[in-house]
């Protein structure tokens, strides 16, 4: 499990943010694409042209750098040697399509930078928000917050609940979970999903399919040909309100019945059977089939070799030792977002088929 910063760090960071966002409401005709920012010649959104006579530019992130080229159809690998080598040839491009194919979107902003190029019907479910209806809920179930994080992309809590214990096989104990993520610049929803601690080797695994996610848009009604999925803009500011306080509910809601002995149970009932699947084959073999499968780089190989063949004694290398060696590496990786991932992707390798099992493994 990768550790991130502390629940105190945490909160005096998304209220640190919470003080610095300012979010956009925006014809594209009033948005003025300009190059030379604070970054060399990064890219950035003109704030004169938004109204903001106290701003002068909001650079571009990455982040929003990929959005605008996707939603104006400029391809990535152009979009970013124009970037590199011709800054003002890419404000015009994004400018000429500004004008030519005006819409609505909805621009995000943090420390004085465009984060996020959004459509307007994007729900903005903030991390503030968030903590505010799940920390009590984790703390009144008893457990254990282990690990969190904000990323540029994403907000993390893991907690444990060391009260809800058992037994995958004899003296392999995990204890149950929830993990929870969300993203305010549009790079996946809220989510809500158990979460397994392994005490053995303290790694974290994301039970991604028993989870719940909520994208960022409104109600799922439809009425009198309206689509309301898509009208989240039209809303009034009190509708709104009241909708984002009955969705928080649901949310502590489900924080708490994630925890539960029968959602657990269901989850060891899963597992078992995987800590009897041995392999067949090579291992060597087994983790390159795994490498194409899941499209692990190079590094992250490595690293799982070496753990699936170093795991603890008494366990012989099987389905669920290769899960464990994909959520171990994730402790590995630099990055806490693709740490996150990985822990994903070891219940993937929990949940493939029988079948699909027997031709990874194969002789």
């Amino acid at each position: 499990m990768k550790i991130g910063r502390s629940l105190d760090a945490l909160k005096t960071e998304l209220d640190r943010q919470a003080d610095s966002k300012r979010d956009f409401g925006c014809d594209t005709r009033i948005i003025t694409a300009v190059p030379n920012m604070l970054e060399g010649d990064r890219m950035g959104f003109d704030g004169i042209a938004l109204g903001l006579k106290d701003v002068g530019a909001f650079p571009t992130t990455d982040i929003a750098d990929g959005q605008l080229s996707s939603r104006l159809k400029i391809p990535k690998k152009y979009y970013d040697r124009m970037s590199d080598t011709s800054p003002e040839l890419l404000c015009t491009n994004i400018n000429h399509w500004f004008n030519a194919e005006p819409e609505v979107r909805q621009v995000r902003t943090l420390d004085g930078q465009a984060r996020a190029f959004l459509s307007n019907k994007f729900r903005p479910l903030d991390n503030v928000e968030l903590c505010k209806a799940v920390l009590p809920s984790i703390e009144e179930a008893g457990a254990e917050i282990l690990s969190c994080e904000v990323t540029d992309r994403r907000l993390y809590i893991k907690a444990v609940a060391y009260e809800l214990q058992g037994e995958v096989k004899t003296g392999d104990v995990v204890s149950a979970g929830l993990a929870i993520s969300n993203s305010e610049v549009g790079h996946g929803s809220l989510s809500i999903t158990p979460w397994l601690y392994r005490e053995i080797c303290k790694n974290g695994m994301r039970v991604a399919s028993y989870g719940k996610k909520k994208y960022h848009t409104g109600s799922k009604i439809n009425t009198d040909g309206v689509d309301l999925e898509n009208s989240w803009e039209l809303y009034s500011d009190k509708t709104k309100m009241v909708s984002d306080q009955a969705f928080w509910m649901q949310v502590r809601d489900l924080t708490q019945s994630l925890m539960s002995q029968a959602t657990f149970d269901w989850i060891l009932n899963e597992i078992r059977p995987t800590t009897e699947r041995e392999i067949e084959g090579d291992p060597m073999m087994v983790v390159e089939r795994t490498q194409r499968k899941f499209k692990f780089n190079d590094d992250e190989t490595t690293q799982i070799t070496r753990h699936f063949l170093s795991e603890p004694a008494g366990n012989p290398l099987t389905q669920w030792g290769l899960a464990n060696a994909i959520t171990r590496t994730a402790e590995d990786m630099k990055s806490y977002d693709r740490a996150s991932e990985l822990e994903g992707v070891g219940w993937d390798v929990i949940e493939m088929p029988k079948r699909d099992w027997s031709t990874l493994s194969a002789l």
